[in-house]
């Protein structure tokens, strides 16, 4: 049966068993027609999954089907198209929360498309390796800056430096510089939370390579997703399964083979109008994992879309309806 079921029960039995309430207490999330909506939680969940082609499987569940290609969709919204526009992208999750312009405001992709200095180059023979390295890849927000100049005012010397954005630098770490444990993204931004529609769940992403001996000579990639906050029953999976597609394509455009996917939640919850439908889920049926993979021929991160994520043998429940939290 599927790993990601098993998870998925484990960790709703320990929530409705032993999980704390939020009933009460001031709480911003409400329901539709405006009443409060309080959760049971657990502080601190740690979910691991292993995506080696050979080893593993892909972590989607099968108490329900969780739409594979429509979470790559919204995925390669934030990674890929860096965009905040609500039209922009193939599904309606992000209805309820979209803006009189039509965004979510400053978050998820505008965070992922804001541009800051990755290297400072301070030597001709520097900027000319870092040059070639941005030609050999496809990376449309790497530039240098025009002019050089001191970093501050206690530097001494000319500078030159590379900018890029954060898709774009971990691209390039892990083409060029594999072993660095600085593999970071975080969209958390604490100076613009308050022009979010909704200050970002799912925040950070640490990259990390490891040399695993496989007779091709191939790297392993594996990534820790954090997150904030985690409705069990809206988002749990759907985030889980949209990292895995991410790690997967990342892992295939710099030459290398997914690993390990640890998915770290500070909050994770079910709220109160889930409850019940929650106890359903976990007494249903299991089947096997569906086999995803991968167009082969693909190596660049910008070509890639949502239909060269290919599913097979997704046998699963059958869908469930339910309101969201606000």
């Amino acid at each position: 049966m599927s790993k990601a079921d098993k998870i998925f029960v484990e960790n709703a039995n320990a929530i409705l068993k032993h999980g704390t309430s939020t009933k009460g207490q001031k709480v911003r999330p409400h329901w539709p027609d405006g009443t409060p909506a309080y959760t049971i939680k657990k502080f601190f969940v740690a979910n691991e999954f292993n995506l080696d082609p050979e080893t593993g499987e892909f972590p989607a569940t099968t108490l329900r089907k969780t739409p594979i290609k429509s979470a790559t969709d919204e995925i390669l919204w934030i990674w890929q198209k860096k965009s905040n526009k609500v039209s922009e992208l193939g599904s309606h999750v992000w209805d309820q929360w979209v803006d009189a312009n039509g965004t979510i405001g400053k978050a998820y992709g505008y965070q992922m498309g804001k541009k800051s200095v990755f290297r400072v180059i301070k030597t001709k023979e520097q900027y000319e390796d870092y040059k070639a390295k941005v030609s050999a890849y496809n990376l449309p927000s790497a530039t240098f800056s025009e002019t050089f100049g001191t970093r501050n005012a206690a530097d001494e010397g000319a500078y030159t430096f590379l900018i890029m954005d954060q898709t774009d630098t971990v691209l390039f770490q892990l083409l060029y510089e594999p072993f660095s444990r600085r593999i970071i993204t975080n969209i958390f931004c604490i100076e613009e939370l308050t022009e979010m529609m909704l200050q970002p769940c799912c925040y950070s992403v640490t990259f990390n390579v490891t040399d695993e001996g496989r007779p091709d000579g191939k790297l392993t990639l594996n990534a820790i997703l954090n997150q904030r906050s985690n409705d069990m029953l809206a988002a749990f999976n759907w985030n889980t399964v949209q990292h895995a597609v991410l790690l997967c394509i990342v892992a295939q455009c710099v030459g290398m083979v997914p690993g390990t996917l640890a998915h770290v939640i500070a909050d994770q919850h079910i709220y109160d109008r889930h409850i019940e439908l929650v106890k359903e889920l976990i007494e249903r049926p299991q089947y096997p994992a569906p086999k995803v993979w991968l167009t082969p021929d693909k190596t660049d991160f910008y070509a890639f879309t949502k239909d060269d994520v290919h599913v097979e043998d997704y046998v699963a429940g059958e869908q469930m309806h339910f309101e969201v939290a606000i």
